[in-house]
């Protein structure tokens, strides 16, 4: 029975909690204080058997806070793991790539994914992605610049936007 550890923190946006297998490997995470609005986004074939509580979360932890404090870098090197079909997995990939204070559109993100056409796609990748901030979906926005939804908020969108842009 694999064995996952979470650990909440405190950021300038709130409460942030992320799930971490065994390895170290985000499965989970975003800006809530409650373990259970996460647990149900890990992919089955991932899930843990059983959900520890940590205080801390080793380099998990230390590139959450550093995230926040300003380096916005810090949080680019955590192994992220989650399982989806071939297009979101890679879509998941490719956001990676997209560097902080730089947001793209859908449409430029399903253009990164490899297939343009593949807008709704490229959103539905987004509103799945288990492990907010790790994989910044929050970096895609809607064509003209507007925010867009964010399943922990459009204010605490903005406030990365902003964060990022600075």
């Amino acid at each position: 029975m694999s064995i996952a550890y979470w650990s909440t923190m405190d950021t300038k946006i709130g409460p942030f909690t992320a799930v971490v297998a065994d390895d170290g490997a985000v499965l989970a995470s975003g800006w809530t204080g409650d373990v259970g609005d996460l647990t149900p986004l890990i992919s089955p074939s991932l899930a843990p058997g059983e959900v520890k509580q940590r205080r801390d979360l080793g380099p998990v932890s230390t590139a959450i806070r550093r995230y926040h404090d300003g380096d916005l870098d810090a949080v680019a090197d955590i192994e992220v793991r989650q399982r989806s079909g071939a297009f979101r997995e890679h879509a998941w990939e490719m956001l990676r790539k997209v560097p902080a204070g730089e947001p793209v559109s859908y449409a430029e993100y399903a253009a990164l994914a490899g297939n343009p056409s593949a807008v709704r796609a490229a959103a539905s990748a987004c509103a799945k992605n288990a492990a907010a901030l790790f994989v910044p979906c929050h970096r895609v926005v809607r064509t003209g610049g507007a925010v867009g939804n964010f399943r922990w908020g459009v204010p605490a969108k903005q406030w990365l936007l902003t964060h990022e842009a600075a």
